[in-house]
């Protein structure tokens, strides 16, 4: 059998390794310096776990650009390339998508054609439609960053968007190529237009539940309250549970910000609160911390990081980049340290990568996740993250 994913980031890259071990894979890239790197072995991602299975694990997989090579006569073609939102539409991009859809059908028109990007409520539907192919199925990711190899392989269910034989099957697959016995997965069907629900509630079920514990975080700096003591007896109930519950200076990431937005939109027409309550939640707490930076009156604040969490190398959406451009506009001096940035400056920025440099010119430093690193100047530091973990 022959498969085809399309995308090497941490979806598709994780995707490509896991099937590789049962199946001929070619992982499809438009970056020829991606492409280079997975032949060679080497991860184009940040995740350690990944780049050692590359490394030991005899995997039947090849990286190319060239898509008649990665599209002919293949039996699955999974579809991870990102579908960022779009402001001014108010939904997400799904051009590329729809792209890549176009290039399947017009070099192998008998492929199983497998939608692993986020997209909105009833774009799979509309695919189908649109190309008159019934092959078009959904199938939600549901991965954490820095940790999607080990998501993959231990799944905590596969949602297959279609109840065809062939969507079945691929469902099959992936719980073949994973460490869990098909009997140990709950493995569920339902219509494209639900699984495509299903991505984006998880989603936002997530992200409010950072937003909650975000607030009341809010709740107890703003009342001089120990937030740590009352989040452990909040998440001592096991209804609640002690997990994602970590303050920081909001959320963000890939997949946060861009599926609350979209879920929101879907809402336009349907009466809700929630949902609104949460994509508007999270401006609001970047405010506040704007606000309780500026409070400190600092001369120079200095960013330690803009990632969004610890072994992560990834800071698209990451909520510390709204937080810089809101002391921008307050004239705050700013600098920055990012080992994964090599230039001089960012977003007109001065980064300097030298810790104890960095260190001596700030005046308070902030990080949205604190560092051993900073242990030592603690006093200089000011961050939400009480338990020190993602």
């Amino acid at each position: 059998m022959k498969i085809c994913v399309v995308g090497t980031g941490y979806v598709g890259m994780s995707l490509s390794v896991i099937l590789a071990r049962k199946f001929r894979v070619y992982a499809l890239d438009l970056s020829k310096e991606k492409v280079e790197q997975i032949n060679k072995k080497i991860s184009p991602i940040n995740e350690p776990a990944l780049q050692k299975y590359l490394e030991t694990k005899n995997l039947d997989l090849e990286a190319t650009t060239d898509i008649n090579l990665a599209y002919e006569n293949c039996d699955f073609v999974v579809i991870a390339t990102p579908t960022n939102f779009d402001e001014r539409t108010g939904s997400f991009d799904t051009t590329s998508v729809e792209n890549v859809i176009s290039d399947i059908l017009s070099i192998s028109p008998n492929s199983n054609i497998v939608i692993k990007s986020t997209v909105p409520l009833g774009f799979t539907e509309s695919m189908k439609n649109k190309f008159n192919y019934e092959n078009i199925f959904f199938s939600p990711e549901f991965l954490r960053e820095s940790h999607a190899l080990n998501d993959n392989l231990y799944p905590s269910r596969i949602v297959i968007g279609d109840e065809t034989q062939k969507a079945i099957d691929f469902g099959e697959m992936l719980i073949q190529c994973s460490e869990r016995d098909i009997k140990d997965v709950n493995f569920i069907k339902m219509k494209s237009i639900e699984a495509e629900a299903v991505k984006l509630f998880s989603n936002t079920y997530l992200a409010m539940r950072v937003a909650f514990f975000n607030e009341l975080d809010t709740f107890a700096e703003a009342q001089t309250l120990s937030a740590k003591k009352i989040i452990d007896g909040v998440s001592s109930d096991i209804r609640i549970g002690n997990y994602y519950n970590n303050p920081s200076f909001g959320y963000g990431g890939y997949c946060l910000p861009k599926d609350t937005k979209q879920l929101m939109d879907n809402f336009k027409d349907i009466p809700n609160n929630l949902i609104s309550a949460v994509v508007e939640a999270n401006k609001t707490r970047k405010n506040f911390i704007i606000n309780s930076i500026l409070e400190r009156k600092p001369n120079i604040v200095g960013v330690y990081r803009l990632v969004m969490k610890q072994g992560s190398d990834n800071f698209r959406e990451s909520a510390i980049l709204d937080i810089l451009d809101g002391l921008k506009r307050f004239k705050i001096d700013l600098i920055l340290f990012e080992p994964f940035i090599n230039d001089s400056k960012f977003n007109n920025i001065e980064v300097v990568n030298n810790l104890n440099e960095f260190i001596s010119k700030s005046d308070l430093i902030i990080a949205n996740r604190r560092s051993s690193d900073l242990d030592h100047v603690i006093d200089k530091v000011y961050s939400r993250d009480l338990f020190q973990e993602n």
